[in-house]
């Protein structure tokens, strides 16, 4: 799923490309893709777009007499740009939902899963918009007293409370990891066990990591970003996607809990002092001979 830095690269780039345009077409190419029915999808053509922004992960598009495009990509969602002159649309293919043509290029709405989660919504007005927003906490606006009340108001384990879009803005999964590994904090420490001191270094290094990858991103992709640039999972990654790898910092491997559609990666030494912890579906499987420390795992004790 696009995060807090995808998104914001994403922002930039179609800003880039779209301000000051006018909209010329726009095509539904999946159905159930417009969750919307209050505005209908022709009230955009015509118009120019005034501005790019977001409602937490959605994508929001400002029209002329305030009407606005909505787009939330999901887990698999991502765009593809098109300047002119291209080709036209084929349509029936598998992983193309939506398009929409301005007169400076083409962006198409790709998803490819069989799973279609992404959604589009058409409001014509900003309070209609403001509803999208799940109401989470900005890293970069928190001070550290508001961001530790946040954290607290439900006693639940920090990788929950942090994906949890209702009390963070833009943090999912690949993320999370990243941010606690970061502050060398357990995933599934508890909140209300954090002093504030931790506390604080959790919002230090979600800020530092955010701010790192979103300049990042803007640097390295110059151009409109790639479907395959759009992931989350980066080699640069420290414990993201590098289940079974050396840790960077002290070598043991890191490991993961696999959770439905979640995996967890985290350094047991690194972040809970050498200890493993269960993954459900395995530690009922082995019982008894599920490994608790890393030296177990790994023969050494």
């Amino acid at each position: 799923m696009p995060e807090l830095p995808d998104v914001t690269l994403y922002v930039k780039r179609l800003e880039e490309r779209v301000v000051g345009n006018k909209l010329e077409a726009a095509k539904m190419l999946r159905p159930f893709v417009l969750r919307s029915y209050e505005t209908p999808l022709d009230r955009l053509i015509g118009k120019t777009t005034t501005g790019v922004s977001r409602a937490g992960k959605r994508i929001v598009f400002e029209f002329d007499d305030e009407l606005f495009l909505l787009i939330h990509l999901m887990i698999a969602g991502r765009f593809v740009w098109n300047d002119p002159p291209f080709d036209p649309i084929t349509i029936g293919s598998k992983i193309q939902s939506a398009y929409w043509i301005w007169d400076s290029g083409r962006l198409v709405l790709t998803e490819a899963s069989s799973k279609k989660r992404a959604g589009v919504w058409i409001e014509n007005r900003r309070e209609a918009v403001h509803s999208h927003d799940r109401g989470g906490l900005d890293l970069f606006e928190a001070t550290a007293e508001r961001f530790e009340t946040k954290l607290k108001e439900k006693n639940r384990t920090l990788k929950r409370a942090l994906t949890d879009p209702s009390a963070f803005d833009g943090i999912g999964n690949a993320f999370s990891d990243e941010i606690l590994f970061a502050a060398k904090l357990s995933p599934v420490r508890l909140t209300s066990s954090l002093s504030s001191y931790e506390s604080a270094r959790l919002l230090k290094a979600g800020r530092e990591c955010f701010e790192y990858w979103i300049g990042k991103l803007q640097k390295d992709i110059k151009g409109f970003p790639k479907p395959s640039q759009i992931t989350a999972f980066r080699p640069e990654f420290f414990v993201h996607g590098k289940y079974g790898k050396p840790c960077q910092v002290c070598g043991s491997p890191i490991q993961h809990i696999v959770h439905a559609e979640n995996e967890t990666n985290y350094c047991a030494k690194c972040q809970n002092e050498g200890r493993l912890l269960a993954d459900r579906s395995l530690s009922r499987l082995l019982k008894d001979d599920w490994p608790k420390t890393l030296e177990e795992m790994l023969g050494e004790s």
